[in-house]
């Protein structure tokens, strides 16, 4: 699956004022509020909150979905101190990064093709989201437009871009994963349309729905994708993503105790609960550097009910963390240099240093410290010495948030008023 979508002035850097963002990627969202003081001072002040979904929101009805995140919205924007109001007569703006695969109709419009990442709110499929969170946000009684509808992706590449002209491409590695680039319009085959004044497009890959004879796929992987909530899709983003690891850590421990006995006779309860292990306890004993592994001993006792474990066998599965956690992130930077080289940015060409980033986000690659690292010597390795000298890696801290305010900014209806 590959979208595209116009490269929406992410070269602009005059933007001013107050605006919100909103960025809902997975089980938590954040609201954002971000004062863009123009050329000089770009981002002058931002302050946001996050706030967790409850499980049973994720698979009830758009209302109730929505309803509660504009209610938090509204709690969020009602902290707003008194030099940071929006000017009177102005309607607040919102940029809205959603982060689940979308069929794009305008700047502030979208229908949502399918949900993932453990969502299954199934009256908002086929709908506008925009007109959803918007109807939401007008029963919360708060006066606020969306001006711009934001991939995570493509916000993270904003983000970045507008800090660094460098940045070619953006990736997100958190709950799930996607990637977008900078694409030149006449190598787009799928493109009919006028080319943009730039000659330059953005392309959001939706990199986490794809799948290859070549992506070697274990019985861990083909369980989990044939037990989920969409099997068949996504297969990329369940080898790599947040929302899996953990998962396939669980799997590959239930296996080990019915077929080695690693826990005693019985195959303890508690590992028998999908999803039961998440991807912040596996990297927590993946880390775990004391030297009786007393991080593993706790986890295993708080969440899966195992006590009197040998240190032989918490090391044992620290090494099974870090072999999942390994794959995920050699697979993430094999899509990286994949991206790297589509663009001609893999190889050095005779005297150019032509200076490529790729700007990151997303939590797994922010917590994770073993899978970043991980990722980012495999990225040099596959690129080697002499390109790897010329690609940078950055962390985009709140970077598809910031990207969906710039947009809002960039796409506010009240710019030819203020142009002269």
């Amino acid at each position: 699956m590959l979208h595209t979508c116009t490269w929406m002035e992410l070269n602009r850097s005059d933007e001013k004022g107050l605006f919100y963002a909103l960025d809902l990627g997975g089980t938590n969202f954040r609201v954002l509020r971000v004062h863009l003081g123009g050329k000089e001072s770009r981002v002058v002040k931002q302050e946001f909150e996050e706030v967790s979904i409850p499980p049973h929101l994720m698979t009830g009805s758009s209302d109730e979905l929505f309803d509660y995140i504009a209610s938090a919205l509204a709690k969020f924007v009602a902290t707003e101190s008194d030099s940071q109001h929006v000017s009177p007569g102005r309607q607040r703006e919102l940029g809205f990064t959603f982060s689940f695969p979308v069929r794009q109709t305008s700047i502030s419009s979208g229908t949502l093709i399918k949900w993932t990442k453990g969502f299954a709110v199934e009256d908002t499929v086929g709908q506008d989201v925009v007109g959803e969170l918007t109807k939401a946000i007008e029963r919360a009684g708060l006066d606020m437009r969306v001006a711009a509808l934001v991939n995570d992706t493509v916000g993270t590449l904003a983000g970045g871009r507008y800090n660094n002209p460098d940045v070619a491409a953006a990736v997100i590695l958190g709950t799930g994963t996607n990637a977008a680039y900078v694409e030149r319009a006449h190598a787009i085959p799928k493109w009919h349309g006028l080319l943009p004044k730039s000659g330059e497009m953005v392309i959001n890959m939706e990199w986490g729905n794809f799948r290859s004879s070549h992506l070697p796929l274990t019985e861990y992987d083909q369980a989990l994708d044939a037990g989920s909530l969409n099997p068949g899709e996504q297969i990329f983003e369940k080898m790599i993503s947040g929302m899996y690891l953990g998962e396939i850590v669980r799997r590959v421990l239930c296996k080990m105790a019915e077929e080695a006995a690693i826990f005693g006779d019985a195959v303890p309860p508690k590992l028998k609960i999908p999803f039961i292990l998440r991807t912040p306890h596996t990297s927590a004993m993946h880390h775990d550097t004391s030297p009786d592994l007393k991080v593993v001993v706790t986890k295993l006792k708080d969440i899966l009910e195992i006590s009197n474990t040998s240190l032989k066998l918490r090391k044992l599965i620290v090494e099974v963390c870090d072999i999942v956690a390994t794959r995920g992130a050699r697979l993430s930077a094999a899509g990286i240099a994949g991206i790297l080289k589509k663009l001609g940015r893999d190889t050095v060409k005779d005297g150019e240093k032509q200076k490529s980033a790729v700007a990151l986000d997303g939590g797994l690659y922010e917590h994770y410290t073993k899978f970043r690292s991980c990722m980012e010597n495999t990225l040099w390795e596959l690129l080697g010495e002499e390109a790897s000298e010329n690609i940078a890696v950055e962390h985009s801290m709140d970077g598809s948030g910031i990207g969906a305010a710039l947009l809002a900014a960039s796409h506010s209806q009240y710019i030819e008023v203020e142009e002269p």
